[in-house]
């Protein structure tokens, strides 16, 4: 097989790659916990079972009243009223507020029948225990959060396909919502591949490295809501890499192989995919740097990325195609709005017309404002991301970028 079939613009590649992974199947979903539910994915609407707030309650200390009783009042012609009791917090009012009256609430107490507003204790003075001067009129619904005004009984609180956040449980614990289903988490095999290419704990010989990308990757993953599975180190042998892809393909969700450095290794990566399953390769080359040596594939409904073995060019790889694939797996629906900055180029960057360039930088504050400073280094060293804040994209039309340009910062983040 050749190296390259053909080199694809990236947005092409990832477009062809989802739409053929399959959807995922609520079928799988579990049940667990709201309180667990971090970062997990909804397979269904929640529907809230009561309105939030419950009933009409203030926002603020003061004395509840009708409206229409404080038109016109001023610290000059203050609104004279009469105090029909205290609502106390917890309970329900046993007090009522009729014409030219007014009843003591505290935050988040429950407004009494006949108030329509709140007047702030600051805009009021007692007089005595029967009776308070209003000194600013209140219009009708101030200071008043009405019932059901955060979500109604019988409405979506929370739509399928998104990823619960704090405020997503701390929502469905307010409406008694303790349980939700969610979509399992992906099963992400992780094959790292090199003759060269040893285990983290192993003391390098010359021409060893130690393995890189199997944790880097593993750590993308979990971020992103996937479960990494690692299945160790392979060397560039086409019946060794085979055995563990086959392995891995029929125990997983995704199957992520991270080639060798050689073209020899890169080839033996394409040719196994190759015989995986149907419809198999799908981009073999993609127009960006660095990453060219990328393969997309989905064989037998299993979606099979086979990244470059430098790290640097995984780690950009697998931001672009890996973690969208965890996505579409995960059931999560709508875009991925990145974390992105603004900051002004410190040094001019060249790039080659026709493909996308991801140029790391690191911010820096000055008194002019946000900087982006370039981190150069070869795609096998990865402390050049380990010194660097973000990513900055070059358009594959540009020759390259002009010091003092503002160009957006693609902060790292997960999926």
């Amino acid at each position: 097989m050749p190296e390259f079939l053909k080199l694809v613009r990236p947005d092409e590649a990832l477009k062809t790659f989802l739409a053929a992974i399959p959807e995922s199947d609520p079928q799988r979903a579990e049940l667990i916990r709201t309180e667990e539910g971090i970062g997990r994915v909804l397979v269904e609407d929640v529907i809230a079972t009561d309105s939030l707030p419950a009933f009409d309650r203030t926002t603020v200390d003061g004395y509840a009243v009708r409206a229409t009783d404080t038109f016109g009042a001023s610290a000059s012609q203050p609104a004279y009223l009469k105090l029909a009791g205290e609502v106390p917090m917890g309970a329900a009012p046993q007090v009522e507020v009729h014409l030219g009256q007014a009843a003591l609430v505290h935050t988040g107490g429950m407004l009494p029948k006949g108030a329509d507003a709140v007047v702030m204790i600051e805009d009021t003075q007692a007089i005595d225990q029967s009776e308070v001067e209003v000194l600013k009129p209140v219009a009708g619904g101030q200071n008043v959060i009405r019932e059901g005004e955060d979500v109604r009984a019988g409405q979506p609180a929370v739509s399928a396909g998104v990823r619960l956040r704090p405020q997503e449980i701390g929502g469905l614990m307010a409406l008694g919502i303790t349980q939700v289903r969610v979509m399992p988490e992906p099963r992400v095999a992780i094959l790292s591949t090199g003759d060269e290419v040893v285990s983290p704990e192993q003391q390098p010989a010359p021409g060893q490295v130690r393995d890189v990308n199997s944790y880097t990757l593993g750590a993308l993953v979990s971020r992103s809501g996937g479960q990494p599975i690692r299945y160790g180190i392979i060397g560039d042998s086409a019946g060794e890499l085979e055995a563990a892809a086959r392995r891995a393909h029929s125990e997983a969700n995704l199957v992520v192989i991270a080639a060798g450095s050689s073209v020899s290794a890169r080839d033996i990566t394409a040719d196994v995919i190759s015989r995986l399953g149907e419809p198999g390769i799908l981009v073999h080359g993609v127009s960006i740097r660095p990453g060219k040596p990328t393969v997309l594939a989905v064989c037998a409904g299993v979606p099979v990325i086979g990244l470059p073995g430098n790290p640097v060019s995984a780690f950009v790889v697998a931001g672009l195609f890996l973690l969208p694939a965890v996505r579409k797996l995960l059931g999560l629906r709508g875009p991925l709005w990145p974390a992105v900055m603004q900051a002004r180029l410190t040094s001019n960057v060249s790039s080659t017309t026709g493909r996308e360039d991801y140029l790391p930088v690191r911010l820096e504050v000055s008194p002019e404002g946000l900087l982006a400073v370039p981190v150069h280094g070869r795609s096998n060293l990865i402390f050049t991301l380990v010194r660097a804040d973000g990513l900055v994209r070059i358009p594959a039309e540009a020759t390259g970028l002009e010091a003092g340009t503002t160009v957006e910062v693609r902060l790292f983040q997960d999926g």
